[in-house]
Parts: C-alpha cells; structure tokens; sequence
C-alpha cells in the first residue's frame, strides 16, 4: 500500500462527514439558532468574554485542541502496526470525537460559558457536579504535565527551538494589541506571521553564540521555564497573548501540514509497516499493553479526547460571536485534527520499521527485538543528530517527515533544517495547548475551591485569578519536573479518555433534553458506552499489570492511587447520569423541551 491512497480516502471521508452530519448535528440535534445572543455577547468584558471572529476562534480553538496527541499518540500507536491506527482514527473522529467536541462546546454556551463541572452541577445535580469538578483537577493536571513531556524532549539542547519558540510571545501580544488598537486583523495576520517567519530563518544563526549557549537548555531548566510562562498565559487578557498567538500558530500548523499532504502526493512513499505487527497482544517496547484498549488510549487527540472538553467548557465558549460558528470551530477543527494525525501516522509507518523501533525504544529493549536498522545511519548523518533511544514520539515525526521530504531534490539538501523545522513547529503545537490548559486550570481551581473559598471564585478579581493560575502552574509543574514520558503517557492517555466520556454523558444529557426526537441521544451514547467500557478495561489493566505490580519497571504507586481514583468518579458520574436520564425519560418531550427552555431563560 502507498500513503496516497490513505490521504485521499481519509480526506473524502472527512469532507462528507462535516457536510452531512455536521449539518445534522447543527441543524436538527442542536438546533442552532443565531437570533439568540451567544455568551461572549451577554457577558462581554474584554477580557474573557470577547466576542471574536469566527476565524480567530476556529484558529485558538485549532491550535488549543491539536497539541501534542495527534502528533505522538499515531506514532505511538504506529507499534500495532498501521491499520489499527487508521481505523481507530477514522471511526473515532466520525462517531466520537466531533460529536464531543460539539455537544461540549453547546452545552457550555448553553449554560453562559461555563466550565464542564458547573455544567455537570446544572444538568446532573451536585453530586455529578463536584465528581466532575475532582475529575476535571486530576485530569488536566495530568494532561498539562504529558503535553509538556514532550515539548522537553523537541527544545532539549537545542537554542534554534527554543529561539524560535519563545519569540513568537512577543510577536504574539503585538499582534494582539495592533488588532485591539485597530481593528485590522488582515495586517495584524500579515506581520505577525511574517514576523515568525523571520525568526525561523534566523534561529539557526544564534548557534554557537553567547544567545544561542544561554538558550542550550537541559529538561531540568525547561521544566521550570515552562510553568513560569504558562503562568502568564492563564493571566494575562486572552486578546493579549493567549488567542493571538493560537492564531498565528495555527497558519504554521495548517501550512506544515497542507506541506506534507503535497509531499506525500509528490513523492508517494511506500507503507513500511504490516498492517499489524507481532505486538498487538501486547508485549511491545512502546506501548506494553494490547491492541484493544490501547489503541483507544494511546491515539486520543485526532479520534477522540476528553482534553478538548476543558478548550470547549473554557475559552472558546467565550468567544464564539454567532451560534452557527459551533459548528466549523467544534465539528470542523476535530476533522481537521484527524487529518494531522492520519498524516503523523504516514510519517511513522514510511520509515522501515527496525528505524523506528530503534528510535522509540531504549538501546537495550531494541537489542531484543531481533532488528536491524536500515535508513538510521544515513538519517543521523543529514540531520546531524543521534536518533536511537529517541523516544516519546517527536523525533519519530520530524524523522519521518524529513524522511518523506528527502525523495523531493531541493529538500535534500536541507535535511537539517527541516528536522529542525519540524522540531519547531511540533513545539508550537504543544505549547498552545499548555496556554489553554493552564487557563482552563485556572478555571476549574477557581469554580471547584471557589465553593470552599469564596472570594477565589471571582473571576474579576485580579488577585485571585494569580493565585489560582499560581496553583494551577505549580500543580502540573511537580509531576512534570518529576516525571517521565513513559510514566505520565499512560496515565495521560486513561485519564484523557475519562474525561471524553464525562463530556459525552452531559452531551447526552442536553441532547435528550433539547431534541425533538429522543432517539439523537444516540449521538452521544453510541460513542459513549464503547469508550466507557475501554476506559474502565485500560485503567484495571494498568493499575494490575503496571502501576501496582512491583515486579514491572513502571511500578509507581501515585499512579496507581490517582488511576482508581479517576476510575470511581468516572463509575459514580456515570450512575448518577443514568439515574437521572430515567427520570427525564419519564416527562413527554415536549413538555422536557419547554422545561429545558425555560432553564437557560
């Protein structure tokens, strides 16, 4: 098989499904009505509350959603072999993930803006309500410190990275006061991009400078750094960095992936791998346990991910400026972001398969596999890199890529600058998404312990908005000083999934409340009772075989104690739902519809 015909298949798929279903989704299960005032016009306060264009919103909401999961997880995965991958991604994006993304956000504007355990709270009752809001702390502090494990591993030792990175803040915020100023976002978009452009041109020139050995950091030094910047994305006004940095991101991200899909078309490489390898009973150097569930855990971003419940319940719905814009930033971003992660799975299986083990495993597990590398040699010559024991997923993409790019003359000779432009960019990506999720952080902190302390509730309040993003970024920065990528993915990947299914109970909810016809609830339950079950099989599977077996390398208690944690709020949330569907069963539905209506009146 060769990647065309998987991108070409992939893109039709996705085109029909946003024409048809999305407009399904919109027009009949949600009924859509822009003669209503969306919450960023209700509440408008130049701060949280702005009423944005479509376009900005679909780029934050883009480049919130699309960190690091559609990059690593299909790479991740790549070790069952590429066919289990694609269909997962496929199928979980169609039925599950745009579905998600789209309820989450609706019900979220429904209820004023509201994060996803307010709206638990409103729709469930208080016991589902506080479940959700203890999930929601476990879960995003625990996706915050994953998504940074990997941008360690992209700016490790190296200056053009962090460079490159760390002046898109600056570019960012004067693009985000030029726009506030003037209103002008085509020559707002023009500067700041080029802008961006400049630097990564520039960026390899700092090498061997006084600037490029101060920013030759070790993991340790970025593991501080990281926090301490996050900490001012979640405080500063969202026009001021957050949103227009997401923005100029997403031209980068987008770009860089229209490139690739030319490049596959161009040079048309070959799959490497079988369809499924020797590991999809588990036992692999990857990911340790089998095919099912852990396809559905290590690929979330780009199928289905509960993390996008925390943009949807967070940001975005506060500046969405018309109702019919849920649709193209909700159900069209996931798509989109499925289409990333189909394009990082091609990255991976092109590569010969001893070369990417080589890459994603320890030198001494590869040493058992009985591999031999092929392409590897020649690849640490170009990009002038030692690849092998690489692991984490991001050097595998840039290798990839670089790969790929090689059978097109002019990028052959540059082979060093695009792995390092690839390095950059997936950089970016993940770093937007830590913008949004420490914001999102400070959001939950302020509505869950708000209830205990009530001046931290205030969303106006300078002070405690400090020190809740303060907690936030101190929370997500121990487990990411003290942790790895191969103790926190797992983790990450059961937890994320956790939250998708919250996301699609109180989906369900609103949707059984509001349709017409009771059978849409299907929408959301379909989804929802297969990811529940996988949910709750990987997480025993974990803490029994991993987390709480001493004999296994990946013995870590705190895992263990946070993973049953998550587990029984996930069991009572989902009790408490059924309870409560049975009770709303029981009203005619055209009498619910009134009563639902009257609700958010």
């Amino acid at each position: 098989m060769n990647a065309i015909t998987i991108v070409i298949g992939s893109i039709c798929i996705l085109l029909i499904v946003y024409r048809l279903y999305g407009t399904f989704m919109a027009a009949k299960v949600l009924k859509l009505n822009d003669s209503k005032p969306t919450p960023a016009q209700k509440f408008e306060d130049g701060r949280d509350y702005v009423p944005t264009n479509k376009w900005v919103v679909f780029g934050h909401h883009f480049a919130a959603i699309a960190a690091a999961g559609p990059l690593v997880g299909p790479i991740l995965a790549a070790q069952f072999g590429y066919l289990p991958g694609l269909v997962w991604l496929l199928v979980g994006a169609v039925i599950g993930g745009a579905v998600h993304d789209t309820v989450v956000l609706y019900a979220s504007m429904r209820r004023d803006g509201k994060s996803l355990s307010e709206v638990a709270k409103e729709e469930l009752g208080p016991v589902a309500g506080f479940c959700t809001g203890l999930a929601m702390l476990f879960i995003i502090t625990i996706t915050m410190a994953g998504l940074s494990l990997v941008v360690l591993g992209a700016l490790e030792r190296n200056p053009w990275g962090t460079f490159a990175v760390g002046i898109t803040i600056p570019i960012a915020m004067g693009v985000g006061l030029y726009h506030k100023k003037t209103g002008n976002l085509k020559w707002a978009t023009i500067v700041g991009f080029a802008l961006i452009m400049a630097a990564i041109v520039l960026g390899p020139n700092i090498q061997g400078t006084w600037l490029g050995d101060l920013l030759t950091l070790d993991k340790s030094t970025l593991a501080l750094i990281l926090p301490i910047y996050a900490f001012f994305a979640a405080a500063l006004p969202v026009w001021l960095l957050l949103a227009p940095r997401d923005y100029l991101s997403t031209f980068m991200k987008i770009g860089v992936f229209a490139a690739l899909i030319v490049g596959v078309f161009i040079v048309n490489p070959d799959v490497q791998f079988p369809a499924f390898t020797k590991f999809i009973n588990g036992g692999g150097p990857v990911v340790a346990g089998p095919v099912w569930p852990f396809i559905s855990i290590t690929i979330a971003c780009g199928a289905i991910s509960g993390f996008h419940a925390f943009v949807g319940s967070g940001t975005t719905p506060k500046m969405i400026n018309r109702w019919s814009d849920v649709k193209g930033v909700a159900f069209g971003a996931m798509l989109v972001e499925c289409l990333v992660a189909i394009m990082a799975l091609i990255a991976a299986i092109s590569l010969q398969p001893g070369d990417y083990f080589a890459i994603n495993s320890s030198p001494e597990k590869f040493a058992t596999l009985g591999m031999e590398t092929v392409h590897l040699n020649d690849l640490e010559k170009e990009v002038g890199m030692d690849l092998e024991g690489r692991t984490g997923g991001a050097v595998t993409l840039a290798v990839g890529m670089t790969y790929i790019f090689k059978g097109i003359p002019i990028f052959a000779k540059i082979a060093a600058y695009f792995y390092q432009f690839v390095i950059l960019f997936e950089a970016v990506f993940i770093l937007t998404a830590i913008d949004s999720g420490t914001r999102v952080a400070r959001y939950l902190i302020q509505d869950f312990l708000g209830d205990f302390i009530k001046p931290l509730k205030r969303t106006d309040s300078l002070g405690a908005n400090i020190i809740a993003s303060v907690l936030a970024c101190l929370i997500w920065g121990y487990l990411l000083f003290s942790g790895d990528i191969s103790s926190v993915w797992a983790l990450f990947g059961v937890s994320n999934q956790l939250m998708a299914t919250i996301g699609l109970i109180i989906g369900a909810t609103v949707v059984l409340k509001i349709s017409e016809k009771r059978w849409y609830m299907l929408t959301c339950l379909i989804p929802l009772a297969y990811l529940f079950v996988t949910v709750m099989v990987a997480g025993y599977w974990m803490v029994k075989n991993v987390y709480l077996n001493a004999a296994n390398p990946g013995f870590n208690v705190l895992n263990g104690v946070l993973s049953i944690i998550m587990l029984v709020l996930g069991v009572v949330i989902m009790v408490t739902s059924i309870i409560k569907w049975i009770t709303l069963w029981k009203i005619p539905q055209q009498k619910l519809v009134q009563i639902s209506e009257k609700e958010v009146a």
